[in-house]
């Protein structure tokens, strides 16, 4: 398996922006279609965005599209979740996940078990 960390998150107020960023290390040697969830309080975890394993195709959950955006560094095999206009219920814990096995030939995957690596998280406190 591959490990996860994560960082940027923080206490910010509505309006403001954070840039996440997800750590890769361990099988390093490949690159996985990867994703962001969040969990907030009480509620289940969910999709955020996800992409491809070539950085090439991108998705954003409708919540937060025009308003976050997914990359990656293949270089540093690291994604960046870079959220802009940040609301209060964007509050959450945002998690890093990846795909390291078991691919259907989609371009990227977006349920919570299609994964198999995850991150600890990092909290995300937006106030308004």
């Amino acid at each position: 398996q591959v490990q996860l960390v994560e960082s940027g998150g923080g206490l910010v107020q509505a309006g403001d922006f954070l840039r996440l960023s997800c750590a890769a290390s361990g099988r390093t040697f490949a690159i996985y279609p990867m994703a962001w969830f969040r969990q907030a309080p009480g509620k289940e975890r969910e999709f955020v965005a996800a992409i491809s394993s070539s950085g090439g195709t991108a998705a954003h959950a409708d919540s937060v599209k025009g308003r976050f955006t997914i990359s990656r560094d293949s270089a540093k095999n690291s994604i960046i979740l870079q959220m802009n206009s940040l609301k209060p219920e964007d509050t959450a814990v945002y998690y890093c996940a990846a795909k390291t096995g078991g691919y259907s030939g989609r371009s990227y995957y977006t349920q919570l078990y299609d994964f198999d690596s995850w991150g600890q998280g990092t909290q995300v406190t937006v106030s308004s």
